[in-house]
């Protein structure tokens, strides 16, 4: 019950909260960037060169670099995004995308890519900061243990909307005014390595690489037709006893998400989505859970997600893009690996059964089995009557001793063959023996020819 209160109680303030998102001044739409980790290390671009366009050194094939450390046969498995080609990666974690590139007489065989696509939403860019007037105007501070989040969670507390970090170990906060009267530096100037991260840039000499406060914010009312929602503490990794809610409500009948990362520690860490108007739940991800790859569409005008992670809590998190459609039309295509149960019919209604695929098959394959039992059967029957008849006639059972036409006893008693147009008999006793009596009366022997043929059928069985 409680919980319930304090949804109610969310739902009533969403008005109140702040807009963020509503005015982005973002230099790189979220539609068009090709990364959304800091480093670019998701980047599955074709830019082979170092430089844009074509510009800069050309990259070499990484199935041909095997006397490096990395190589297409160090990814066997494609994690890294190495194969036979040239395109720029980031395979070591390193602060961006780079790649080999022929020796120089400096003995330089490798360099970073200057990808202007290959910038994380949220990331403004490098820009020029000379100190007089600085290019932000806000508060600014120092740390040795500097990371991106560091400086934009130091600015938000601010209530400033940028933040830029700068040599590595300075933040600064400023304003969209500040902005706007900004010049922009080549994107490889913001070249220095954070102290407190060695994955993450934190600008360069006299260069600020200024983010958007918003990005790894706990909380937020988004209204802008697209955008991003990164974990908290984005792009460092999200922390421990986290409880984050985000609000999108961009102007549509519905909402398409893509989750562009999803990594989330275990199956107590998990994110909601839920309909901000009813309050009920739409889809529920977590680390053993992760959404399905591609567009997922949801019939909400306003969504509400929440995250909480628990006391373990340690995961890069997750980044994904959301844009309004018009369309109501929701995906309700079952994720991949799911079982669907069809639903039963309403009592009373009518129902028409069709074979389902493969039963034409089956009811073949009934068929043949039944066939041969069948088949089976027959000859079991058969051999037992033909076991009967070796007990009971010549023709289907010869003595021991060679066979003579005639009277005899002993072990290798022979047969008498009587016979009456138009067919004969076989008896089990020759003539004048009382057992024959009776059937031997009105038949007559073989003819001398006759007992030859047959003689030569009983030798033949």
């Amino acid at each position: 019950m409680g919980t319930q209160a304090l949804q109610g109680l969310f739902l009533l303030l969403l008005p109140l909260l702040p807009l963020r998102g509503a005015s982005a001044v973002s230099l790189y739409s979220p539609g068009l960037s090709e990364c959304f980790q800091v480093n670019g290390a998701d980047y599955r671009g074709h830019q082979n060169h170092t430089g844009p366009r074509g510009a800069g050194r050309p990259c070499l094939f990484w199935d041909q670099t095997q006397q490096h450390s990395y190589s297409s046969s160090s990814d066997p498995q494609g994690r890294w995004g190495l194969g036979a080609h040239n395109f720029c990666r980031n395979p070591d974690g390193d602060v961006q995308p780079w790649c080999y590139v022929a020796e120089t007489e400096e003995g330089i065989y490798w360099r970073y890519c200057d990808i202007p696509t290959c910038h994380m939403p949220g990331y403004l860019g490098c820009f020029v900061d000379s100190g007089a007037p600085p290019a932000l105007s806000g508060p600014s501070g120092t740390s040795t243990k500097l990371t991106v989040q560091v400086c934009l969670r130091f600015c938000r507390m601010k209530g400033y909307q940028l933040a830029g970090v700068e040599a590595g170990y300075a933040c600064f906060c400023g304003s969209e005014s500040d902005l706007a009267r900004g010049r922009l530096a080549p994107a490889t100037d913001c070249d220095q390595i954070c102290f407190g991260h060695p994955g993450q840039l934190c600008g360069g000499d006299g260069r600020l690489g200024i983010y958007e406060v918003s990005v790894g914010s706990c909380q937020g009312n988004w209204t802008a037709p697209q955008g991003v929602i990164y974990s908290p503490d984005f792009p460092d990794e999200y922390g421990p006893d986290r409880n984050c809610s985000w609000v999108l409500g961009p102007t549509g009948a519905a909402l398409e998400l893509t989750f562009r990362l999803f990594e989330l520690a275990d199956p107590r860490d998990r994110l909601e989505l839920r309909d901000a108007a009813s309050g009920s739940l739409l889809r529920t991800f977590d680390g053993s859970r992760p959404p399905p790859p591609g567009p997922l569409r949801l019939r909400a005008a306003v969504l509400l997600l929440t995250f909480s992670s628990d006391a373990r809590g340690h995961a890069q998190g997750f980044a994904l893009t959301y844009r309004g459609l018009q369309d109501a039309a929701e995906d309700r295509t079952p994720p991949k690996g799911s079982a669907q149960t069809p639903a039963e019919p309403p009592l009373g209604a009518n129902v028409s059964c069709s074979p389902r695929p493969g039963a034409p098959q089956a009811a073949m394959g009934a068929r043949v089995f039944s066939t041969v039992t069948a088949v089976s059967v027959l000859l079991l029957l058969l051999l037992s009557l033909l076991r009967l008849l070796r007990r009971r006639s010549c023709v289907l059972a010869r003595g021991k001793g060679p066979p003579a036409l005639g009277p005899s006893r002993g072990a290798g008693r022979s047969w008498a063959v009587w016979y009456r147009r138009p067919q004969g008999v076989a008896l089990p006793c020759p003539p004048g023996d009382p057992q024959a009596e009776g059937p031997a009366t009105g038949y007559q022997p073989l003819s001398a020819s006759s007992r030859s043929s047959l003689l030569s059928l009983i030798s033949a069985l």
